[in-house]
């Protein structure tokens, strides 16, 4: 049912324009994903729509209005990934209701009548201080005591537990590295930060694009900031995807780099330059192919495999035997995307099933909709996965969330 428009202020106009996006593109965005009108007039917002439509709306523009305050960029992708995580939300928050009871209250026709709400975005320094006004206009003499209804002081509550958030303090789920701010952008991203700061070794399982070796990485950084891990091993299996390169030139290490540029792409992402290249000369971080962990005990360490799908078994069961004292190990992988020779078994497969039931740990499984590079990117995955259970190919894989042991 739609209601009457909810209206938004923010106190800051030169935030508006990071905010908004470039020729209104954030706002856009909002309007396409979450099925509202969002119109900007000066410093306020009216957002028209549906009710539960209208609370995601505003719950996006606060969110990444906080973020801006707090000195963060915004981007198209984190417009994305905070729609993501407010549809989410709400979902959960449907289901919920449906599945209690129903009350049924002699003011509940009352209370759904038209009406608009006013919310004042005014932010000190350091946080997000979001004040509900609450303003309820609708017919009837009745809409004065309305104003200060539940949905209205749910939704203080909802703007003043993110302005605590934001005040002095990372959002949950947040991981500082030396360049950047990087926030989940799906509940199972969230879910899997978490999991990597809990657990010591970690399955991110799911298609290409859902952020299983970047966040990896950005967990890994941050430990090494803070001194929680001596040095970050990045390793992956030289496999290549489906083609022959035949012969490379140069050292063991210009033959290998081809191989590893996905993860010194992430490191230049979340580190200056410099400090990159300080790490791989002094061996603080450390990229080598998986070959190279033979015989070696790896201790104080933050290890990533990555596409270990490509991995034989015995490779899998020598990496995994190679953690030493307060290291931490995460194995990523997309069983969809296996490039082993013919007949070959995939290692991560065969490690799903022996570690299945073993105490500490952790395997988080990502899906489609967990996708956050280009929205084709989203629709591609989906139309293979639909080709695969049509043919009867598809992974025994179950779907999006975490399987925690101990």
């Amino acid at each position: 049912m739609s209601q009457g428009p909810l209206l938004l202020d923010f106190d800051d106009n030169r935030l508006l324009v990071p905010l908004f996006g470039e020729h209104d593109r954030h706002l856009a965005r909002i309007e396409q994903q979450l099925d509202v009108a969002v119109t900007p007039r000066g410093n306020r917002l009216s957002i028209t729509g549906k009710a539960d439509a209208q609370a995601a709306a505003r719950d996006v523009l606060t969110e990444l209005y906080a973020r801006l305050r707090g000195g963060a960029q915004i981007e198209i992708g984190d417009v994305e990934g905070a729609i993501r995580m407010a549809r989410a939300r709400y979902d959960e928050s449907q289901e919920r209701e449906e599945a209690a009871p129903v009350q049924t209250s002699p003011s509940s026709s009352v209370q759904s009548a038209t009406s608009s709400a006013t919310i004042q975005a005014s932010t000190p320094q350091a946080g997000a201080d979001m004040q509900i006004l609450g303003k309820h206009i609708a017919n009837g003499p009745t809409s004065p005591a309305i104003s200060s209804g539940r949905a209205a002081r749910e939704a203080a509550e909802r703007a003043a537990e993110r302005a605590a958030a934001s005040d002095a303090r990372l959002p949950e789920g947040a991981v500082r590295t030396k360049k950047r701010v990087i926030l989940p952008r799906s509940p199972t991203q969230g879910r899997y930060i978490s999991e990597l700061l809990k657990h010591e070794l970690v399955f991110g399982l799911g298609p290409a694009g859902t952020g299983k070796t970047y966040l990896a990485v950005a967990v890994a950084v941050t430990m090494l900031l803070e001194g929680r891990v001596d040095r970050i091993i990045l390793s992956r299996p030289a496999v290549e995807a489906g083609e022959r390169l035949g012969f490379l030139p140069g050292d063991m290490r210009e033959k290998i780099d081809p191989y590893l540029r996905p993860l010194y792409d992430a490191l230049y992402d979340m580190l200056p330059p410099e400090r990159v290249v300080k790490g791989l000369e002094s061996g603080e971080i450390e990229v080598a192919p998986l070959a190279f962990m033979r015989g070696r005990t790896l201790a104080n360490a933050f290890v990533i495999l990555d596409e270990a799908q490509n991995t034989s078994p015995v490779q899998m069961k020598m990496l995994l035997t190679r953690l030493g004292e307060n290291s931490r190990l995460v194995v990523t992988g997309d069983l969809s995307q296996i490039d082993l020779p013919l007949g070959v078994p995939s290692g991560l497969r065969d490690a799903l099933d022996i570690l299945d039931g073993v105490d500490g740990i952790s395997f988080v499984r990502f899906n489609e909709s967990d996708v956050v590079r280009h929205p084709l990117v989203t629709k591609v995955v989906r139309a293979y996965a639909q080709r695969e259970q049509q043919l009867g190919l598809q992974r025994p894989d179950p779907g999006p969330g975490t399987r925690r042991r101990g």
